[in-house]
C-alpha cells in the first residue's frame, strides 16, 4: 500500500468515527418520547410540584400547555420568560382560555418546592413548579431533549440549558414551541391557536 492509500484510508477511518460519534450524540440528546401529533411529548415522570404534591405527566393533559425549564437562580432568561408566560395566561383567562404553565427546574439541588413556591408565585398565582431528585429530573430532561449543564464552581454556580418553552395540546402532544425573545405578536398567535382562540 502506497502512501497516498494509507491517507486514504486513515482519512475514511477518521470520517467513520466522526459520524459515529455524531449519530451516539443525536441518539443521547434526542427526545425519547413521541414526537409532534403521535401522543404524549416527553416520557412518563413523577415528580413534586411546589406544593410538595405528586405531579406526573398526567397532569399535562386536559389542559393546553406552556413547558418551560430554568431555574430560579437564573438571572434574566428565566424570569422574564416566566413573566411573560404569566402575561398571556392572564390574557387568556381572561378572554376565556385557560393556559397551564409549567416551570420545570434543570436545577433540582437548589430548588426545593419550597423556593420554587417563592420563585413562581411572585410571577403569577397560576403557574405550577415541578423540582424532584436530580436523576429523575435528568430522566425527564432526557426525555424531552432539553439540555442542562452546571457552569461555574460550587456553590454559586450557574446553569447552561434550554431556553425553548414547549407548547403541548390538551392531549399532552408537542403542538409548537417558543423561542426565548420571540417577537410578542408571534408568540400571542401561536398561543392563540393553542387554545382555540
Amino acid at each position: 500500500m502506497n502512501g497516498l492509500s494509507l491517507f486514504r484510508a486513515g482519512l475514511w477511518a477518521v470520517v467513520a468515527l466522526l459520524a459515529g460519534a455524531v449519530a451516539a450524540l443525536i441518539l443521547f440528546y434526542a427526545p425519547v418520547g413521541p414526537v409532534s401529533g403521535e401522543g404524549p411529548f416527553g416520557t412518563p415522570f413523577a415528580l413534586v410540584d411546589q406544593n410538595g404534591s405528586a405531579i406526573t405527566e398526567a397532569d399535562l393533559n386536559g389542559t393546553p400547555s406552556a413547558v418551560f425549564f430554568g431555574f430560579t437562580h437564573c438571572p434574566e432568561v428565566c424570569p422574564t420568560t416566566l413573566y411573560e408566560l404569566a402575561g398571556h395566561q392572564k390574557r387568556l383567562k381572561q378572554e376565556g382560555k385557560d393556559l397551564q404553565v409549567v416551570f420545570v427546574t434543570v436545577d433540582p439541588e437548589r430548588d426545593t418546592p419550597e423556593i420554587l413556591k417563592d420563585y413562581v408565585s411572585a410571577v403569577g398565582a397560576d403557574i405550577t413548579a415541578i423540582t424532584g431528585a436530580p436523576d429523575k429530573i435528568a430522566t425527564m430532561l432526557r426525555g424531552w431533549g432539553v439540555y442542562a449543564a452546571k457552569v461555574g464552581e460550587e456553590p454559586d454556580y450557574s446553569m447552561d440549558h434550554t431556553a425553548t418553552t414547549f407548547l403541548l395540546d390538551a392531549d399532552g402532544a408537542l403542538a409548537g414551541t417558543l423561542a426565548y425573545g420571540e417577537n410578542s405578536d408571534t408568540a400571542r398567535a401561536k398561543l392563540d391557536r393553542l387554545v382555540g382562540l
